[in-house]
């Protein structure tokens, strides 16, 4: 009864789509392909690699000092983690985006003495750095907490048996606990990676031009509102899509070998378990009892 019910709603909705004239559908396909969508949508993808670049990058650094045994470092990144993921993600693009106003100038050089340059800070911060700074930093919180956690599922006795080798902390941590941690760090980060793809149409409150604001730009002109979400809704199913497909190759990459190893675990355990060899014994026959 309830897969009778799904279907019936899924054809109503299909058919009012269909048959509702003011969903304009000619209108939708005209502007899937328009430069000015098509523009915004390149700038989308931009901000979202250089995002998650950032995010990756400086998630991973995060988490090694997280584990640190020095309580400043490991301090310094909870602190870090603790304000990034305190504070929503709008108001850090807002601010990166008046960060001139607190600082107009930043000199470079030596601490106490001369001076030998000075950057501007407010002609340096355009909207996309703004946006891509606010974006990367803020997905550096979460990454570092996701890359943390694959990196303590590895076992304690690979670090172990790397220390015996000789090998320092940075080098087994690159060369054994990271590959390893790649299995439970990339389901997450691929969950991640889409998020802020859909997450970077917040830049659209600093007016920079992105899928989401040319939409907006387009529609206050010709007031076609629900035609211009449409494109700009099939656009972002489109691209988490090819995300998705992406991430579940690149998980299947790194779970080679792990289904075999839980299948021969399960084998074992089964064969250990299997009770029917000795269907046929008796209490009272010689040897003892099971």
């Amino acid at each position: 009864m309830a897969a009778v019910v799904l279907a019936f709603l899924f054809y109503a909705f299909v058919v009012s789509m269909v048959t509702n004239g003011n969903f304009e559908w000619g209108v939708v396909r005209q502007y899937m392909t328009d430069p000015r969508i098509l523009r915004g949508l390149l700038l989308t993808l931009e901000l979202t690699a250089s995002a998650m670049a950032i995010g990756v990058v400086l998630g991973v650094v995060l988490a090694v000092m997280r584990l640190s045994p020095n309580p400043l470092v490991s301090g310094a990144a909870w602190v870090y983690i603790w304000f990034f993921r305190g504070t929503p993600v709008l108001v850090q693009i807002i601010f990166w985006y008046y960060i001139g106003s607190l600082y107009p100038h930043v000199s470079i050089g030596i601490p106490l003495g001369p001076e030998f340059t000075q950057v501007n800070v407010q002609a340096l911060i355009t909207p996309f750095l703004a946006g891509m700074l606010a974006l990367g930093l803020n997905e550096a919180a979460y990454m570092a907490e996701i890359v943390r956690a694959g990196i303590l599922s590895v076992d304690e006795g690979q670090t172990e048996a790397a220390n015996a080798l000789g090998m320092s902390r940075l080098l087994t941590m690159r060369r054994i606990v990271l590959p390893q941690a790649m299995r439970v760090i990339i389901p997450p980060t691929g969950n991640e990676t889409i998020s802020m793809l859909k997450t970077s149409s917040l830049v659209a409150f600093i007016a920079l031009a992105d899928l989401l604001y040319t939409a907006t730009i387009i529609y206050a002109a010709n007031y076609k509102t629900i035609q211009l979400l449409i494109v700009a809704s099939l656009w972002y199913l489109i691209c988490t899509t090819v995300l998705s497909i992406g991430q579940y190759y690149i998980e299947r990459h790194y779970a080679r070998g792990t289904r075999g190893r839980q299948r021969a675990m399960q084998d074992f355990w089964l064969n250990m378990t299997d009770l029917r060899p000795f269907a046929g014994f008796r209490r009272d026959q010689s040897g003892p009892p099971l």
